[in-house]
């Protein structure tokens, strides 16, 4: 298919406030063959109200309601209602550029290794400038997320992952869900072009995770996917080996160091000392 349909998955709680602002940058998109499926999480604000007028907007345009159960719910929810071959997660207080799904698309269907296409990104909102994120590779992945949500990939992908896991719920679900969709193989690419808009505000999710949570996320992902740490960084065993190694050398280097500087510092006080009796005769 040279125009495959491409589902952009829109979950909403408390953000009707913002998602005018969403779903603007949706229409306004130059590729055409899209569906935006809005998914209220059971939010007690106007969300409904707003996303019925856009749904009489466009016919592209739906409405989902459901209880609310979290992000990972919301966005599987949405993506199992979708029609696409292709998804595009966008939370409901960003944006995308205009060509975002035109310039992605056409480099999903040259490439075949690919599984996640994404853009380079700029904040908005309570800070601005542009998103600097380090350069994608397997290795940098497993030490932390430079993918932000809103990327495309397919949606047969997804149903292989098992979808957003939602035993997520207090963040860093994106950089678990990468991390299932790639470690077992599979290409990403990223698009030389500003096409997502990440807003900045007061107490956003990723603010408020504590050190509490986030150890109990790390170990659950790392519980999750020992295989794809333990390829990156080996074994328990041999990274504590690794750190009784590197404890040793320190050691040894402090103590070298220490020798040093003592013969030194003798040297020194000896030629000073030897230096002042001169003087004194």
């Amino acid at each position: 298919m040279k125009n495959p349909l491409i589902s952009i998955v829109v979950p909403c709680y408390n953000q009707a406030q913002y998602l005018d602002a969403a779903l603007q940058s949706v229409l306004d998109q130059t590729y055409s063959n899209w569906e935006c499926l809005i998914v209220d999480d059971g939010s007690p604000d106007n969300t409904k109200e707003v996303a019925s007028q856009w749904v009489a907007k466009d016919e592209r345009f739906s409405y989902l309601h459901k209880v609310n159960g979290g992000l990972c719910s919301a966005r599987n929810f949405g993506i199992e209602a979708a029609n696409g071959e292709f998804i595009l997660p966008l939370d409901a207080d960003d944006k995308i550029g205009k060509e975002y799904l035109s310039k992605g698309i056409e480099v999903f269907l040259k490439d075949s290794s690919l599984k996640v296409v994404y853009c380079k990104a700029e904040k908005f909102g309570d800070a601005s400038g542009v998103w600097e994120l380090p350069q994608f590779s397997l290795h940098n992945l497993s030490r932390s997320n430079m993918i932000f949500c809103t990327a495309l990939f397919r949606k047969e992908d997804w149903k292989k992952t098992g979808g957003y896991d939602e035993n997520m719920g207090h963040g860093w679900e994106d950089w678990e869900f990468w991390i299932s969709l790639l470690k077992n193989g599979g290409n990403v690419h990223q698009l030389d072009y500003q096409g997502f808009y990440y807003r900045i505000k007061a107490g956003s999710m990723l603010l408020e995770i504590d050190a509490e949570k986030s150890k109990e996320l790390l170990e659950y992902i790392s519980v999750k996917h020992a295989d794809f740490f333990v390829k990156h960084y080996g074994s328990f065993k041999s990274l504590e080996h690794k750190k009784l190694y590197l404890k040793r050398e320190f050691e040894s280097n402090l103590k070298s160091e220490k020798f040093v500087t003592d013969a030194f510092l003798k040297k020194f006080f000896r030629f000073t000392l030897f230096g002042t009796q001169k003087k004194q005769r």
